[in-house]
């Protein structure tokens, strides 16, 4: 049972979110972060077999919602 942890940068485009990045750790995905100008969140996610089990959004910047 392979199980492990990454941090996802993720960017709205539109309506839509997609993953910029999927880091192992947590300083560079942060550094990527604070490089974005549109709205972008910094997600810690664990996987076990490929598949999500558990994820939480560390930080979240940009446009706010309208």
């Amino acid at each position: 049972m392979a199980r492990w942890e990454q941090f996802e940068v993720w960017a709205q485009n539109g309506t839509q979110w997609e993953m910029l990045a999927a880091l192992h750790d947590f300083e560079l995905a942060s550094a990527l972060l604070r490089t974005r100008s549109n709205r972008t969140r910094l997600i810690h996610a664990v996987y076990e077999d490929g598949k999500v089990i558990e994820k939480d959004i560390l930080a979240e910047i940009g446009a706010t919602r309208t």
